[in-house]
C-alpha cells in the first residue's frame, strides 16, 4: 500500500546524506535489508485500518516496510535530530507518515495517536524494557505490540516458570498479554552489528485488562517475590504477609518465586488485596 509518488533513495544513501552513523549512547543499530524489514512488519499481523506507531525509526527502513502494509497511518517517534530530519524527508513523499521529534519515554501515545493503534518498533536496547513496562500499563490502548529487543530480554519476556529467565517482566507481560517470541535476528543483520543477537516479540493485550489497583498490587507482589530469588516465598513476601498470605492463597510457603505460574501470582495478588481490604 506504499503511496510514494517516487521511490525513496536507498537507505545507505539516507545514512550518508544525514550523517546517520549509529550512536551507541542511543542504543542505535540499524536494519537495512528490505526483505528482513518486510518480514518484521509482517509479524505484526493484519495492520489494515490501524494507526501504527514506530519508535526510533533511524534511517527509516522499518518505516518503509510499515508503509507497504495496509496500515491507515504510521507515526514515527524519534529522539535523534539527524534521524528526525531523515524521516521528515521521507514524510514529504507520502501523507500516511507523520514524524514526532521527542522522547518516547515521555510521549503519551494514546493521546497523540488515535485508535485503533499498534506499536511496531526496533527498540533502542537501552530503554526497551522501560518502554515495554510503560506500555503494559496502558495495554488496553493497543491492538498489538510487535517489538524487537536483545535476545536475552526477549527470552525473559516469554520465559516459562522454573527457568532462569523467568521473572517480573515475564509475569507482568504474560498476565496482561498473549506473548510470542516470533523470530530471532542475528547480530550480523544490523549496521553496525551489536554484540548480541536480537529477537522480535509480539504481544497481544488480552481483551479484559485488570483495573489499576490490581496492576499496582501485582507490581508490588512481583517486586517482593523476585527481589530475593533465592529465598523461599515466606521470607521474600514477609513484608506483605509472608506464610499467612501464601497459605490463604493455597500456595506452599516453601516455594520460590520462579516456580509460580502466572495464574498463581494472580491468585496471590487477589488474596493480598482481600487481606489488605480486611476481607
Amino acid at each position: 500500500m506504499t503511496d510514494f509518488s517516487a521511490p525513496p533513495p536507498p537507505l545507505r544513501d539516507i545514512i550518508a546524506r544525514f550523517d546517520l552513523k549509529a550512536d551507541k549512547s542511543l542504543g542505535q543499530h540499524f536494519l537495512l535489508e528490505p526483505g528482513l524489514l518486510a518480514r518484521i512488519a509482517g509479524l505484526a499481523g493484519d495492520l489494515a485500518g490501524l494507526n501504527v506507531v514506530e519508535i526510533g525509526p533511524g534511517p527509516g527502513g522499518l518505516t518503509r516496510a510499515l508503509l507497504a502494509t495496509p496500515a491507515r497511518h504510521v507515526t514515527a517517534i524519534e529522539f535523534d535530530p539527524r534521524a528526525v530530519a531523515a524521516i521528515e524527508d521521507l514524510a514529504t513523499l507520502t501523507p500516511r507518515l507523520s514524524v514526532v521529534a521527542g522522547d518516547a519515554m515521555k510521549t503519551d501515545i494514546p493521546a497523540l495517536v488515535p485508535g485503533p493503534r499498534a506499536i511496531v518498533a526496533n527498540l533502542p536496547y537501552n530503554i526497551g524494557t522501560l518502554l515495554l513496562v510503560r506500555w503494559l500499563h496502558e495495554a488496553a490502548a493497543y491492538r498489538s505490540l510487535t517489538l524487537m529487543f536483545q535476545l536475552e530480554v526477549a527470552e525473559r519476556i516469554c520465559a516459562s516458570p522454573d527457568t532462569g529467565a523467568y521473572g517480573r517482566i515475564a509475569v507482568l507481560s504474560q498476565w496482561l498479554c498473549d506473548v510470542d517470541l516470533a523470530m530471532t535476528v542475528p547480530a550480523g543483520a544490523f549496521s553496525p552489528p551489536p554484540k548480541v543477537e536480537s529477537a522480535v516479540v509480539r504481544l497481544v493485550p488480552k481483551p479484559v485488562q485488570p483495573p489499576k489497583h490490581e496492576l499496582r498490587a501485582m507490581e508490588r507482589l512481583t517486586a517482593a517475590a523476585f527481589g530475593q530469588r533465592r529465598k523461599m516465598l515466606r521470607g521474600a513476601l514477609k513484608p506483605l504477609g509472608g506464610a499467612a498470605l501464601l497459605e490463604a492463597a493455597g500456595i506452599d510457603p516453601a516455594r520460590r518465586a520462579e516456580t509460580l505460574a502466572v495464574d498463581e501470582f494472580e491468585r496471590l495478588m487477589r488474596t493480598l488485596l482481600a487481606r489488605e481490604a480486611g476481607g
